[in-house]
Parts: C-alpha cells; sequence; structure tokens
C-alpha cells in the first residue's frame, strides 16, 4: 500500500482530486488531498504575507504527520513547485513525485520564471486586495484567487531528495502555448523521468480521469 498527497495548482482546492481520491482508495491505496492555505476552502486565511514558503510549511506539516510508508507526493500545474520544495525538505521521506501539467523548478526558479508572457499577464491581473490573481474564466466555480507573492516567490532547494520515481505527465490540449512547456521540455530527453503525453486540457483530473489513475497505480508499482 502507498500513500498518496495530492497538491492542487492556482486557485484551486482538494476537491479537485476527488475522484482521483476515490479511485485510488478503491485500489487499497491510501489517498489525502489537501487544499493550500489562502486558497478554496482556506481563502479566509488568504492576506499578503502568503507566498511559497507557507505552502511548503502546509505540505511538510501534512507528510510529517503521515505514517512511515511508501508516499507518493502528486502536484498539479503550480503543486509542482510545492512537491518539489517538500521532498527536497524532508530527504528519504518521499519515495515518488508525480507532476500533473506541472511545474518543475531548480534551485532559485520562481513560478513566475517558469511560465510564458500570457501566464505571466494572468498573474498581474490581481484583484482589489493588490494580492489575490482571480480565477480564470474556464476554472472550476469553487475556485477561489490565489496569493501573488506565491507565484513570485524563488525556491530554495537544496540537493537530490532521494526520490525512487519521477513521473511527469503533459496536456497536449492547451488553447495556446502550454505555460507548462519549458517543464516539459526539461524532463521529456532524461532518463531519470517518466513522460507521458495526453490529450486532455490542462485539467487532467477531468478529461483524463483513467489515464491518470493508470498513470499514478503505475508510479506506486516497483
Amino acid at each position: 500500500m502507498s500513500t498518496f498527497v495530492l497538491v492542487p495548482g492556482a486557485c484551486h482546492g482538494a476537491w479537485c482530486f476527488d475522484d482521483l481520491v476515490t479511485a485510488l482508495r478503491g485500489h487499497g491505496h491510501r489517498a489525502l488531498a489537501c487544499t493550500l492555505t489562502g486558497v478554496g476552502e482556506r481563502a479566509h486565511l488568504a492576506h499578503g504575507g502568503v507566498n511559497l514558503d507557507t505552502h511548503i510549511a502546509d505540505m511538510c506539516g501534512v507528510v510529517a504527520a503521515i505514517p512511515d510508508d511508501e508516499l507518493i507526493l502528486v502536484g498539479h500545474s503550480y503543486g509542482g513547485m510545492v512537491i518539489t520544495a517538500v521532498a527536497d525538505r524532508m530527504p528519504g521521506r518521499v519515495d515518488a513525485m508525480v507532476y500533473l501539467d506541472a511545474l518543475v523548478p531548480r534551485d532559485g526558479e520562481s513560478c513566475w520564471d517558469l511560465v510564458n508572457d500570457e501566464e505571466r499577464q494572468w498573474y498581474l491581473g490581481v484583484d482589489d486586495t493588490g494580492y489575490g490573481v482571480p480565477p480564470l474564466p474556464f476554472f472550476d466555480d469553487r475556485a477561489s484567487a490565489h496569493p501573488l507573492p506565491s507565484l513570485l516567490q524563488r525556491v530554495t532547494l537544496a540537493g537530490d531528495p532521494g526520490v525512487r520515481r519521477r513521473d511527469f505527465v503533459y496536456a497536449l490540449r492547451w488553447p495556446g502555448e502550454s505555460p507548462l512547456r519549458r517543464s516539459y521540455e526539461r524532463v521529456r530527453a532524461n532518463a531519470a523521468w517518466r513522460v507521458r503525453e495526453l490529450d486532455g486540457a490542462h485539467n487532467l483530473m477531468r478529461d483524463n480521469p483513467d489515464d491518470l489513475v493508470r498513470i499514478l497505480l503505475d508510479a506506486a508499482a516497483h
């Protein structure tokens, strides 16, 4: 049995993984989806000081409370920033990592650094608070504003976290250039990664749920 910890992308809460969590539990695994501080049902905690470090601390706390079994971190979109840092801060604790159309940062990089100009323009369209990035029109109705500082802060990574396996899942049906393309190009020829392309939009949990279940189960297999 593995334990999957799923981290959503910008503006989304744990609910975006509801179907995946149910399917993974149906296969006998533990699965826990989390909502980051200041987002989704935790939007009431949003303030100008919520940043990437806040979200990393959120998930380090979650991981620390999980029994010491085979742990698989799953990050969607912005969630890739978070899971990368969590594995780095807890070396030897994470068995595998799955990036669902997600950012793959290196030391000193921010979300802003990795995405394209169109995505950056979205980040800059903050709401009246001055720090909330509003959800895009095609997001789920439950989506909330996302704290801008978390998209601008550079991640600090120390070295090799000792992860057995890394998977990257790339969504092919973006309406224009994918803001995740740089991350995809970074890993697709790397023998240390398993890279898959799916004919779905960025919300792969909605468009390709069966494919994702198979990929996650495969990541848990030795």
